[in-house]
């Protein structure tokens, strides 16, 4: 299991767009990923269960992959979350 923490740069945090652009990059990597905030964590793949996490601007998440491709998407989705809109 390959894990990374980012600061979420979204002035928006993780909701709509943002939320909608992560899913995306997990569900074409075909990597399990899941992404945690404090003690929730939710299937990344999973829009609605990205937006329940509550991510805001500035909040760190842990996202972990398994697999095959693990570290690619991994550096994919921290750079994604480290973007300003």
């Amino acid at each position: 299991m390959t894990q990374r923490t980012v600061r979420v740069a979204s002035e928006h945090g993780l909701h709509a767009r943002p939320a909608s652009l992560f899913t995306k990059a997990v569900n074409r990597s075909g990597v399990a990923v899941t992404v945690t905030r404090g003690d929730k964590s939710a299937n990344a793949a999973s829009i609605l269960g990205v937006i329940s996490l509550g991510v805001m601007c500035g909040e760190e998440v842990s996202i972990e992959a398994s697999g095959d491709g693990a570290d690619a998407i991994l550096d994919e989705l921290v750079e994604l979350l480290g973007r300003s809109d």
